[in-house]
Order: structure tokens, then C-alpha cells, then sequence
């Protein structure tokens, strides 16, 4: 029982963090181009020319 008084503010910590994780990529605009990225993976760039 002594390990939950740990592993309780471990888990809060680590919610915590992957909380603040999602509002800064929220914040810095990574869910604003939802349909690019869909399109983008069918491009296959064959219209790059060769170097």
C-alpha cells in the first residue's frame, strides 16, 4: 500500500503532462489542415522534375 502514496502523483503528473501536451499542439495549429494531410499521402510526386 505504501507504493500508491508514488504511483498516484506519478500517474496525475503524467496526465498532467500529456494534458498540457494536446493544448500547446493545439495552440501551435497542428489540427488546422485535416484534409492536406489526406491528400497528401495519395501524391505520389511523380509531377517533380528529375535533378
Amino acid at each position: 500500500m505504501n507504493v500508491l502514496i508514488y504511483l498516484i502523483p506519478i500517474a496525475l503528473a503524467m496526465g498532467g503532462v500529456g494534458l498540457a501536451s494536446f493544448l500547446w499542439s493545439l495552440k501551435s495549429g497542428q489540427y488546422e489542415d485535416l484534409e492536406g494531410s489526406s491528400w497528401r499521402v495519395l501524391d505520389d510526386g511523380d509531377d517533380r522534375p528529375d535533378t
